[in-house]
């Protein structure tokens, strides 16, 4: 009885290992959301599912710094080379140099959610599950001359003219084609109805937290890309165009999520969020000119609340000051050596010059004035 006791506790203590591993190692899914009008991603073919094996977070960010136009690690390996094949279209020298990527967080399990949504762009789009693993992930990008990199994460209240107000929440039902009936009593108190495309009417109310953090969230998210718009047509009148990357991470569903359990509000705000972000696409396709491509990834499991799972390196060419400091303790011996010997040269030749100078001098002085008969050998004297 007792060695059952055991080999069960046993048992029991390894099942709870591997649950631990898998939830540390973490799944998600991510999309891929090709330009319309350019086409920098694999086609497939109508028989056959949009969808390729799952890959590696660092694929994910091997694949977007190819986007940009940049070579991915030298540390990728062979297979995982092999698999951004799968995803990008062979031409090195056709890359849309524009990345729109944003990280939703999120318990999605089935990515087919959002392909079920109807959305033609989510639809249509490239995915494959994630493998997020232990750690997280770099995206290797060169000095900030070389790419420009924004975050979608400014709060809206960084000045007084983007705070969140009755306002944006109008603008934004009317942009997708809801209402949002202010309150009286006191602003921000309103009630938001949204229509959803499978008929339905997401109804949110800004004296709930979850509401209120989904369309704060969602609002900041919107004017944030609007503002990167802007300044891609700075970029875009320049001479000097570098790469662009705009990288951000969602928290309104998985509020949503944490508050709405079982009454389908979070699946209503996933549909929302999609339709959301098929229109702020179309805007950056015509901003863009087709040039550019999306990567949202779902993430379920993060491993923290601030921490994004892609992390943005960019790396800065070596200076020779800073060459100089690397080089060897023997090297710097011997360069000391050169410099004592030739400041003792120098010192030794200008004490000779000194003591010549003086000698030549005294002697000068005290020369007799006597007639030196080779000087004046030539010269009659009456």
């Amino acid at each position: 009885m007792g060695s059952h006791s055991c080999s069960s506790f046993c048992l029991l203590i390894v099942l709870s290992l591997l649950c631990l591993q898998s939830r540390a190692d973490g799944t998600g899914s991510v999309f891929f959301l090709d330009s319309p009008v350019h086409q920098y991603l694999r086609p497939r073919s109508s028989d056959a599912v949009a969808e390729v094996d799952s890959m590696l977070l660092q694929e994910v960010g091997a694949t977007v710094s190819v986007l940009l136009g940049f070579a991915p690690p030298a540390t990728l390996s062979a297979a995982s080379s092999s698999k951004l094949n799968e995803v990008l279209m062979p031409n090195p020298f056709d890359r849309p140099r524009a990345v729109f990527m944003l990280e939703v967080r999120g318990a999605f399990e089935d990515p087919q959610i959002m392909v079920d949504s109807g959305n033609a762009l989510f639809s249509s789009a490239l995915r494959s599950k994630v493998i997020f693993g232990q750690n997280k992930a770099d995206i290797e990008l060169p000095d900030e001359d070389e790419v420009s990199v924004v975050s979608l994460n400014e709060p809206l209240s960084v000045d007084s003219d983007a705070e969140f107000t009755d306002k944006e929440l109008n603008d934004f039902a009317s942009w997708l084609g809801g209402s949002y009936v202010t309150s009286a009593i006191e602003p921000l108190n309103g009630e938001l109805t949204i229509p959803l495309p499978n008929g339905a009417h997401l109804n949110l109310y800004m004296t709930k937290k979850a509401d209120r953090e989904f369309m704060e969230n969602l609002v900041s998210l919107i004017r944030n890309i609007r503002r990167t718009m802007e300044m891609h047509q700075d970029l875009y009148g320049s001479s000097h165009k570098p790469a662009e990357l705009m990288a951000g991470i969602f928290y309104g569903i998985k509020a949503l999520q944490e508050e709405y359990v079982d009454e389908g509000v979070a699946q209503q705000g996933v549909e929302l969020f999609i339709a959301s972000i098929s229109k702020i696409f179309d805007s950056l396709q015509a901003a863009y000119k087709g040039q550019i491509v999306g990567v949202i990834f779902f993430n379920g499991t993060p491993p923290s609340e601030l921490e994004t799972m892609l992390n943005v390196k960019l790396t800065s060419p070596s200076s020779p000051r800073w060459l100089e400091e690397t080089e060897t303790s023997s090297n710097s011996i011997i360069v000391q050596e050169v410099v004592l010997v030739r400041w003792t040269l120098a010192w030794i030749t200008g004490i000779i010059l000194v003591i010549a100078t003086l000698m030549g001098v005294y002697f000068l002085l005290n020369m007799p004035l006597t007639r030196d008969t080779l000087l004046y050998s030539n010269v009659k004297l009456d």
